[in-house]
């Protein structure tokens, strides 16, 4: 969760726009559309070769964001939560996108300005988290170097790609699952690319989209506003004593209670009794405000599988793996988008993981989706085992370029409305 990107409804693509990127999808798309694409016969799994994997995992338990409004509610955030397990250390280097300097962090900045009870600063990962983080580069060790000998078992920077966003509890995070992945082992240099705040698109970002913000300014406010959700959440404050505090919603009781929770620590009695209600509720409001931003990213999945099966990609220009350290605002409308979402709030250390296979035999290309470890059926494919064309069809309802993206964050409020938003 990342301050100021819960303002944002559900996206209907633009109408002209659509069509135009429907016409350059069905282009790219033929490179994965082998000969006998329509063939339903059951395909031999022990024909499927493992080409590429993309991980894109939320960071690891932390502390919160923001504190409840009363002390006596608040729990004690020790600076001892965030000593470092020795088997997560792991040596690494931050560049900008074009392996330039460190861009600066104005979310980080932001974290130190408050903090909480015990005298952790906000946001800032937790030995729980290291360590979630840790068991979650063993799980993919076992997956692609034990089970499958898929990747080396030590680091090499020609097989693995990283990108996170700008923010130190994902940097942190992304150190222990290498650390876990590759148990400390590497053979060169560990860099992971960041980009500037403005322009990220790790999560849903306003700074670089002036339609976005505007379409968006209040929405978070009307969302609390509905029928029921208001209801509920007025029931709840009063029975925290916080009536009168405006700034609390579900979205702030979520995930005060939910860090709680991860640590073991001992939370507001009333936030344990309402447990579910919340973060459902939390889930209603973000699901009026999160799909729009996942297009530009899900660009650059959709632009690494196409690298991967073009023959004209040369060689060096793509890597094995792919991970990106993103956040729970990012896991949600990637799932909503591939139609696999449970309506739960994605939790600490989660993943989607997107393996690539082509068949030995047909040339013919596969995409399997795994949440959390388990094995998913993507919206519009027959099976687990999605053909590639209809997973890039799933793909291209929300796929937003950087030019389409630019576009679009500039045109009119009114013509987004008149789109059907």
């Amino acid at each position: 969760m990342i301050p100021g990107v819960f303002r944002v409804r559900v996206w209907a693509p633009v109408g002209v726009l659509t069509s135009l990127a429907y016409c350059l999808h069905q282009r790219r798309v033929a490179l994965a559309e082998p000969r006998g694409s329509d063939d339903r016969s059951p395909v031999d799994p022990s024909l499927l070769e493992l080409k590429m994997v993309q991980v894109v995992f939320r960071h690891g338990a932390r502390s919160p964001l923001k504190p409840l409004p009363q002390e006596e509610q608040q729990v004690e955030w020790k600076p001892q939560l965030l000593e470092v397990p020795p088997q997560t250390q792991f040596d690494y280097t931050v560049t900008n996108l074009a392996g330039g300097l460190k861009p600066h962090s104005p979310f980080d900045a932001q974290y130190r300005e408050t903090t909480l009870k015990g005298g952790v600063f906000a946001g800032q990962l937790t030995q729980v988290g290291m360590q979630q983080m840790f068991a979650l580069g063993e799980r993919l060790r076992k997956s692609y170097v034990e089970d499958v000998p898929f990747l080396s078992p030590t680091f090499h920077p020609l097989e693995v790609f990283i990108r996170s966003s700008n923010i130190y509890r994902n940097l942190e995070s992304t150190r222990c699952l290498l650390a876990g992945l590759f148990q400390r082992q590497k053979e060169g240099p560990i860099v992971i690319h960041t980009d500037e705040a403005s322009s990220e698109v790790l999560y849903p970002n306003y700074q670089n989209c002036w339609n976005l913000q505007e379409r968006t300014r209040g929405r978070r406010q009307a969302a609390c506003l509905q029928p029921g959700i208001s209801e509920d959440l007025k029931k709840v404050k009063e029975e925290m004593g916080i009536a009168g505090s405006n700034g609390v919603d579900f979205l702030i009781l979520l995930d005060n209670m939910a860090a709680e929770q991860e640590h073991g620590l001992p939370s507001c009695p009333t936030l344990k009794r309402f447990a579910r209600m919340i973060e459902q509720r939390a889930v209603d409001t973000a699901l009026e405000s999160l799909q729009m931003a996942v297009g530009p990213f899900l660009h650059i999945l959709e632009s690494n599988l196409l690298s991967a099966v073009d023959p004209a990609t040369l060689p060096g220009k793509t890597r094995k793996l792919y991970l990106y350290a993103a956040h729970d605002v990012t896991l949600m409308p990637l799932l909503l988008a591939l139609g696999i979402f449970d309506h739960k709030w994605p939790p600490f250390a989660g993943d989607l993981t997107m393996e690539l296979h082509q068949h030995q035999e047909s040339g013919a290309w596969f995409v399997r989706l795994y949440y959390q470890g388990k094995e998913q059926v993507p919206r519009g494919c027959p099976d687990r085992l999605c053909p590639l064309d209809k997973f890039l069809n799933t793909m291209s309802v929300y796929t937003l370029s950087p030019e389409k993206y630019r576009t679009l964050c500039s045109q009119a409020q009114t013509m987004g409305r008149g789109n059907g938003e």
